[in-house]
């Protein structure tokens, strides 16, 4: 069984910085694509941003493209989220998921999720 912990948010003044991580266990973690999402109050969950098995491949949402980064480093089975210039309207729960196979953007081939972490981006 997959188990995904995120763990390095928290609460931030607009402009500033915050870096996400994610720790995997219980699957093999380099051989499957790994995904950020975040849900505001109220709203529904969406994308931010998806890395390959290998890192060779990424993707953002456009409301974070430049200003965050996916990463991941296989030996230490987590993946990471670097978050700058960060805006109130990234506040948000943000969740780290498995993907089902070594690639994919899409939420619905994420089969495995953590907790989420609260980010809140005060103005």
């Amino acid at each position: 069984q997959v188990q995904l912990v995120e763990s390095g948010g928290g609460l931030v003044q607009a402009g500033g910085s915050l870096r996400l991580s994610c720790a995997a266990s219980g699957r093999t973690f380099s051989s499957y694509a790994m995904g950020w999402f975040r849900q505001a109050p109220g709203k529904e969950r969406k994308f931010v941003a998806a890395i390959s098995w290998s890192g060779g491949n990424s993707a953002y949402a456009n409301s974070v493209k430049g200003r965050f980064t996916i990463s991941r480093d296989n030996a230490k089975n987590t993946v990471y989220l670097q978050m700058n210039s960060l805006r109130p309207e990234d506040t948000a729960v943000y969740y780290c998921a498995m993907g089902r196979t070594g690639w994919s953007t899409l939420q619905a081939d994420f089969t495995s999720w953590g907790q989420g972490t609260q980010v809140t981006v005060s103005s």
